[in-house]
């Protein structure tokens, strides 16, 4: 049987600080796409992104995620939005063959979310338990 009990403050503070370095990301990225700057457009073409109608779309589908991460009582499901967003970022990357680096940022930060979240959620832990499974002298598994 597995028992939940509250985080400790370190895990709280951590969680946040990576929640927020996420947030922070996502808020900027969502706000260049709905405003659409010449050089977003320019870096968005070699992805096959060349109007600027859908960079906004864009846009506003991770802005609205976002915010549902922020929210508590919503965040697993904005954290599962961003993570299909950032999900199309990588296959938008391996399509257009860009440098490796290119597929690794948007992982690192769906590492971020999940791992900010993991971190100061109780119902997300009790769901996702990363304990170390132990074996007892009578053979059986610990939880």
């Amino acid at each position: 049987m597995t028992s939940i009990h509250q985080p400790s403050k370190a895990a709280r503070v951590t969680g946040y600080v990576l929640s927020a370095i996420a947030t922070l990301f996502m808020l900027m990225d969502g706000g260049m796409k709905l405003v659409c700057p010449p050089f977003v457009v320019q870096a968005s073409a070699p992805l096959g992104y060349t109007s600027v109608e859908t960079l906004r779309i864009i846009g506003a589908v991770l802005l609205v995620f976002t915010i549902l991460y922020v929210i508590p009582r919503t965040a697993v499901l904005g954290a599962i939005g961003i993570t299909g967003f950032l999900g199309g970022a990588i296959e938008a990357n391996v399509r257009a063959g860009t440098p490796l680096f290119n597929l690794a940022f948007p992982l690192i930060f769906a590492v971020l979310v999940w791992s900010g979240l993991w971190l100061r959620n109780l119902r997300l832990r009790a769901l996702v338990p990363l304990q170390q499974c132990a074996s007892t002298a009578s053979g059986t598994i610990a939880v």
